[in-house]
């Protein structure tokens, strides 16, 4: 005996809903996430994030790893964002050692961090357009991305993974000059920001697919626990640089930019504005920077061990709270190195959004949440 079964074929008729696997890779997902959908026709009944498929054990990795080697791993989580990543490892340490580290380190790993925010919300606001059908944008924000990145080259080694941060403040001192081509890299970046906004702000087509799509509440946002541009775009004024101040922040006035439509064109509002709010901060920190002279790392030991205990440092990473948890028991290695990542958060937010939109809706929506898989999984 066989049955028939009728799928989506408009009304009148009865149809079965259809489970649609996107992934585990797809274009627009920036990793190897999957996603497991419902649809009846071309409307998504449910959604579930599916992950773990980039999953490397970072957190039991950290284990056996000394407080030099988990930085080299900290930064390759989301690695759009490798600078901050290894920031929150070394904050953490420093604080269970009781490290104080000089102020021209302090100051640079401000300065640095900033620009690697740049860097990534430039990723995005390229490949975010070109998900849904806008090809220009890209070759501008790779444009910019080249400038920023040569600074960062220069004083790191490094294109993608800085590994510059070391407990104690940082590798090297930065070459001689190297913050005057800091500054002309920012100001040219400043100056070409415009052909990138004005092409695709207020861009009527962008608009017709991000406008009023994907809306997720505030407090949906804070249930899911989302935050960075994210959190921001659905109305929480929740920024750890102003509000728990690390590094120099606290000495910077940090504009806040949040919005309150919660759509897929809030968050790539937000993370258009950042950019310019972070060419100032960065441009604030090289000035100080001038100002200073001294070591930028402070003088370990051979082998370095945290004291028995246990901190929690957070910060404002590119795509939202980082924040690690390290448990010591006074060895060379840390007993726990717990990891909370932004991109884990923030896409779990995917199951209450998705339900109810078009499937052309939801590559707007899943590029819009701007996460690295990595981050997710870990």
């Amino acid at each position: 005996m066989t049955s028939e079964v009728t799928v989506g074929t408009g009304a009148g008729l009865d149809t079965a809903d259809m489970v649609l696997n996107i992934g585990p890779q797809h274009p627009s997902t920036h990793g190897v996430l999957r996603l497991r959908l419902v649809l009846d026709g071309e409307r998504v009944l449910s959604a579930e994030p599916i992950i773990g498929y980039m999953h490397r054990g970072a957190e039991k990795l950290f284990e056996v790893r000394d407080y030099r080697q988990i930085i080299m791993l900290a930064n390759r989580h989301d690695w759009l964002s490798a600078f901050c990543n290894e920031l929150g490892v070394v904050l953490a340490v420093e604080r269970l050692m009781g490290i104080e580290v000089p102020e021209r380190a302090v100051w640079l790993r401000t300065a640095l961090a900033e620009l690697n925010r740049v860097l990534n919300h430039l990723m995005f606001l390229g490949s975010y357009p070109l998900e849904i059908g806008a090809i220009t944008p890209v070759f501008y924000a790779f444009r910019e991305r080249e400038t920023i990145q040569a600074v960062l080259e220069e004083a790191s080694g490094g294109r993608m993974h800085y590994m510059y941060n070391r407990v104690g403040g940082l590798k090297e001192e930065v070459p001689a000059g190297w913050t005057t081509r800091a500054r002309t890299a920012i100001d040219q970046v400043r100056r070409r920001m415009p052909d990138l906004d004005n092409l695709i702000r207020k861009n009527e087509i962008f608009l017709a697919r991000t406008k009023g799509v994907g809306v997720l509440s505030a407090a949906d946002a804070a249930a899911f626990g989302a935050s960075g541009p994210v959190g921001r775009a659905s109305g929480l004024d929740l920024d750890l640089r102003r509000d728990e101040p690390y590094l120099a922040y606290g000495e910077l006035s940090v504009p806040v930019v949040t919005r309150t439509a919660g759509d897929c064109h809030a968050r790539f509002e937000v993370l258009l504005d950042q950019v310019y709010v972070s060419l100032d901060l960065a441009q604030e920190c090289l000035d100080r920077v001038d100002q200073l002279t001294g070591p930028v790392n402070v003088r370990l030991p051979k082998v370095v061990k945290a004291p028995e205990g246990h901190t929690y440092a957070w910060t404002e990473n590119p795509l939202g709270i980082n924040g690690y948890y390290l448990v010591s028991r006074g060895e060379k290695t840390p007993w726990r190195l717990k990891l909370r990542t932004a991109s884990y958060a923030n896409v779990q937010a995917l199951s209450t959004l998705l339900p109810g939109t078009l499937v052309p809706d939801l590559i707007a929506i899943l590029g819009s949440m701007f996460f690295v898989v990595g981050d997710i999984d870990k």
